[in-house]
């Protein structure tokens, strides 16, 4: 049984975690407010841009002059798996999430005779994913310096999946991402990239149009940039569903220790009590004695 002084100082110690734990939750929901207004505003425009892309997709066809990003290359023997996770980590099963869902890919992959390769952004999904997989990582991104997310940094990793489709690298290219619902819930989610996969819309009511220069033009310069805007729009998802994760996981910890707090104190009061008996007993004992 641990003596007053253990006790005190454990006490002391859960509640300095507490008070960790607390501002930690204070800052996330102030992040979370940030994120979820910028993921949601990125929300409409990343509808109405893959709206247009379906539309110019379905008139184009399965032509022989649609787009290699549109066509792919004609099989999926070499897949890209894109994990965007968080850099930090104590946001609860964020990160487990997401890397849970890429790690059940690759294995049915594998199991389908596909040859698998791994590009992680985020640290925590990379380690993660070396323990298992640490064969199939061909790359990382690091965004640990960036401070504010930026459609600059969405290009620059859409620019290094396009110069690898270039080199023929790949066949097929998904993105693995958190999608944001609310403060507890977020969804892992797996978004095929490359080949470009877009539905018309039917808010245009079987409208015709015509485009100058030709679809295939207008494709050929636009999906690049779609897949910058998906890449983008899951960054914001995923910091989102981060700082949502985090305030709710924080905010457990917080009340955990209160209750841990409140017994250690009743243990503190009880072998208090225990003492002070054993020292009164000990004076009426020796006053006997006498």
């Amino acid at each position: 049984m641990p003596n007053l002084k253990d006790l005190k100082n454990r006490i002391a110690s859960v509640k300095s975690t507490r008070k960790i734990t607390k501002a930690m939750q204070m800052v996330a929901a102030a992040k979370l407010r940030r994120a979820q207004e910028a993921a949601e505003a990125s929300r409409p425009y990343t509808e109405r841009f893959n709206a247009v892309l379906g539309a110019l997709s379905a008139s184009v066809g399965g032509s022989d002059s649609a787009p290699r990003l549109l066509a792919g290359t004609g099989k999926d023997d070499v897949q890209l798996l894109v994990v965007m996770t968080a850099e930090r980590g104590l946001c609860g099963g964020f990160n487990s999430s997401i890397v849970k869902l890429a790690k059940a890919r690759v294995e049915e992959l594998k199991a389908a005779g596909k040859t698998v390769k791994v590009l992680t952004v985020g640290k925590k999904g990379r380690e993660q994913l070396n323990r298992e997989f640490g064969d199939l990582l061909i790359g990382h991104v690091d965004l640990s310096g960036v401070k504010r997310l930026g459609y600059t940094d969405a290009q620059s990793i859409a620019k290094d999946i396009l110069a690898r489709f270039d080199a023929e690298e790949f066949d097929v290219a998904t993105i693995f991402y958190s999608k944001f619902v609310n403060v507890v819930s977020q969804i892992p989610t797996a978004l095929q990239v490359i080949p470009a996969a877009y539905e018309a819309s039917e808010d245009d009511g079987g409208a015709l149009y015509d485009y100058e220069p030709s679809e295939e033009a207008i494709l050929a310069d636009l999906l690049p940039r779609g897949v910058a805007t998906q890449i983008f729009a899951a960054l914001l998802e995923n910091a989102a569903s981060e700082q949502g994760a985090r305030m709710s996981a924080m905010d457990n910890a917080t009340r955990n220790a209160g209750d841990m707090i409140d017994k250690l104190t009743i243990e503190y009061n009880r072998s208090r009590q225990a003492v002070i008996t054993n020292e009164l007993i000990e004076i009426i004992s020796g006053a006997e004695a006498l």
